[in-house]
């Protein structure tokens, strides 16, 4: 029988702060509502589409731009960085209900703009809450936890969709209150559990029994929402069978549970040998003189300039060798200005442009590509590249792990294999022959996914876990940069031109009573045939193709850094341990 202490410890531990991560980035993806909640916002506000696009690159600004929450991170403790996105959440999403239902007097459209930004930015502070501290926990599964956790901020539109399916459908106006409450309640429950807490002293092959558990349920929810999904699309699902999908639904976020009550019991009957403690080096004096000892007579030992010993030595066989230095090196601990004069986080910047804002290009555009090619129902797509969005994210942060710890590999290779999956899958989706929706849908959205698993780990290894926050938000600019310019700009440019092509056909028409013609065109926003989008399509083909190049570059520039970190002499030389405590000390100036 589980003791209380046990019970205690079961809610203690790093795999529960697993969890309530996995909880609260489960309501992280409230941006990927829009496409849901646009519809009732546009009837009862009287917008028109320009006016819902602009919201839609409103509501982008605030799910991406996270440069406030970075920076309080390393000021505040997580509950407080959560409560924050909590407040910002509720009084965003909830003033915006507020203002569909008419219970108080509409705002003018640039504060409902303002209103709608502020309410997503919420979700910023609980990514960076979460992904600061499961990164720290789990320093050394870095690639399946950020894949878990962003993969679980992809599936919010379609555990949402369960859940309001289940509870106050067809209201759509309840949907908007639903994401301004839903979030902020778990927001609250979890924001004390989520911190750094020290390891459970478990070993790397337990814990990746546990990762793959974790993995298994987390395919086994990506295919329970696809089957739902089919079903409630296909056929008429009564209340009854909504509910029992929503109870399903819920039972399958409640497994991950197993792992800190399996962890608890596990050390309840634990039987440990002595072991003769070793002391841990709590200051970087306690680190130096560790790894002194460690080193050879030829080893070269660099530390920071301020504890250089500047007064008179003597140099003799054998002696510590001291180089002067300016800043860190890579692995190291960055500020983000010392980050921002470094090639490689420029090179992972701009292949976050090209290669998310691409796949931001087809996923806020797949409704208007289905429909151009004249299927029916577009939010079947819509839903589908959701999940493999959701895989792409998961399976990004496993296959990652494997290249950088099996194969001594930096992690941004497998952007530029994405990349180069994507690009097939934009020129799939230009020439628009049968069925090329489907598999240029499925090969954009896992690219699009595996970026936001790479980029965290590339990020923490490459300029440490001290101010993780703020570096990785930064980062996260590049995904508003990219929808801008790629969605924004060029695709609206190219199609609202061949709409007006087309209108222009529609006037020829109308001269020779071709009235079947002039009434498939006659919708001045509507533009039909592959034609619509298929410049654009090329062009994103070519971004995902430089995307490759500047990731190309940025592996060979940062190989060093994964070979101290993770080469097999790591396991023969001593002063792994140590490394483990500081970081690499060697590694390649940047």
């Amino acid at each position: 029988m589980l003791s209380i202490p046990s019970l205690f410890s079961a809610v203690a531990n790093l795999w529960f702060v697993l969890v309530a991560a996995m909880w609260l980035q489960a309501c992280a993806g409230i941006g990927y509502m829009f496409g849901a909640i646009s519809p009732v916002m546009k009837t009862s506000l009287g917008y028109n589409q320009k006016q819902i696009n602009r919201l839609g690159v409103a509501k982008d600004i605030g799910d991406s731009v996270g440069l406030l929450a970075g920076t309080l991170c390393d000021v505040l403790p997580p509950w407080a960085l959560i409560l924050l996105g909590a407040v910002q959440n509720f009084v965003g999403y909830g003033w915006l209900w507020l203002t569909v239902t008419r219970r108080v007097a509409p705002l003018h459209f640039a504060l409902i703009c303002v209103v709608i930004c502020f309410g997503t930015n919420g979700e910023s502070y609980f990514n960076t809450a979460a992904l600061v501290a499961c990164v720290r926990n789990f320093s050394e599964n870095r690639g399946p936890v950020v894949g878990i956790l962003k993969g679980f901020a992809g599936l919010s539109g379609a555990i949402f969709t369960q859940i309001y399916a289940a509870t106050v459908a067809p209201e759509q106006s309840s949907l908007i209150l639903m994401v301004a409450v839903i979030p902020a309640v778990v927001a609250i429950l979890v924001m004390f559990v989520l911190r750094h807490v020290p390891s459970d002293g478990q070993n790397l092959a337990a814990q990746s029994q546990n990762f793959r558990f974790l993995y298994g349920v987390c395919l086994a929810l990506a295919a329970y929402l696809f089957a739902t999904i089919l079903i409630q699309d296909m056929a008429h699902v009564s209340y009854a069978v909504s509910v029992a999908f929503a109870c399903g639904l819920l039972f399958l976020l409640s497994l991950p549970l197993l792992l800190p009550f399996k962890a608890a019991f596990g050390q309840q009957f634990a039987v440990t040998s002595p072991e003769v403690p070793i002391p841990e080096p709590t200051s970087d004096k306690d680190i130096e003189a560790l790894r002194a000892p460690l080193l050879g007579q030829d080893g070269i030992h660099s530390i920071p300039e301020d504890q250089v010993d500047e007064g008179p030595t003597t140099a003799t066989e054998g002696a510590v060798k001291f180089k002067r230095r300016r800043g860190p090196r890579r692995g190291e601990d960055f500020t983000m200005k010392q980050a921002a004069v470094k090639a490689d986080f420029w090179l992972l910047f701009f292949g976050l442009v090209c290669g998310a804002g691409s796949g931001l290009m087809v996923i806020d555009n797949l409704g208007q590509i289905s429909q151009s090619l004249g299927y029916a129902n577009p939010h079947i797509f819509v839903s589908m590249i959701s999940i493999w969005n959701f895989l792409g994210r998961l399976g990004g942060g496993y296959v990652s792990e494997i290249i950088a710890r099996e194969y001594v590999l930096p992690r941004p290779i497998l952007m530029a294999a994405a990349q180069a999956g994507m690009a097939l899958g934009h020129v799939l989706l230009a020439i628009a022959c049968p069925g090329s929706l489907y598999i240029g849908s499925l090969l954009v959205g896992l690219g699009y996914g595996s970026h936001w698993s790479v980029i965290p780990a590339t990020a923490s290894e490459l300029f440490g876990l001290k101010n993780f926050g703020i570096l990785y938000n930064v980062l996260c600019v590049a995904n508003p940069v990219g929808s801008l310019v790629f969605s924004g700009l060029i695709a609206g440019t190219l199609y609202d031109r061949e709409a007006q092509k087309q209108r222009g056909l529609n006037t020829l028409a109308s001269s020779v009573a071709n009235h079947q013609l002039a009434a498939k065109v006659d919708d001045a926003s509507l533009c039909e045939g592959a034609i619509c989008f298929q410049e654009t399509l090329f062009i994103m083909t070519g971004a995902c193709l430089l995307g490759i190049v500047l990731n190309l570059v940025l592996v060979a520039r940062t190989r060093p850094v994964y070979i101290t970190l993770y080469g097999k002499q790591r396991e023969e030389d001593p002063r792994a341990d140590i490394q483990k405590l500081k970081g690499p000390s060697s590694v390649q100036k940047g």
